[in-house]
């Protein structure tokens, strides 16, 4: 009899492996979290910093803007992938206005993601530092395929210098 005691499978213990399941797997999602999404914030004051560490907690999940280390979903194909504001750049006023609003359409941003001086702290920086990967001519070109920087003493027909 002792020797069939011996030989029966020990029961499956559902709890004590759960346990073990719910720790790896918020180990697993932290570390995920904690590698997407995210650089160092880079800004110039205090007050700046403000804007960033707000801009980060509520704007980077679907914004990129590099001062903040914000690197929204990176795939610009996603429907509620936010505009590149390292891209684009906007005024104070334009940023208080898709605050409020929920974006310039109204479809996919949440409406008053932050209020008050937050809201106010989150344009502020917006507008300081949004647009800075904006390539501009300094002068019009000649055609689609031929941008050139050009030199303000330089004919803009010609491209003779000394003309003014």
């Amino acid at each position: 009899m002792g020797s069939e005691k011996s030989r029966c499978p020990k029961k499956y213990d559902a709890a004590a492996v759960r346990h073990v399941s719910i720790i790896t797997v918020a180990v697993a999602a932290t570390l995920g979290l904690a590698a997407c999404g995210s650089d160092p914030v880079d800004v110039e004051s205090e007050a700046d910093l403000r804007g960033a560490q707000l801009f980060a907690e509520r704007c980077s999940g679907c914004h990129t803007l590099e001062a903040a280390g914000a690197l929204g979903s990176a795939n610009r194909v996603v429907r509620n992938q936010g505009p590149d504001l390292d891209e684009r750049a906007e005024s104070s006023e334009d940023v208080l206005y898709a605050i409020r609003n929920g974006g310039f359409s109204g479809a996919i941003m949440p409406q008053q993601i932050v209020t008050g001086e937050d809201a106010q702290a989150v344009a502020d920086f917006v507008a300081k530092y949004a647009g800075t990967e904006i390539n501009r001519p300094t002068r019009p070109s000649a055609g689609p395929d031929n941008v050139t920087e050009g030199d303000a003493a330089e004919d803009p027909v010609t491209g003779d210098a000394g003309a003014e």
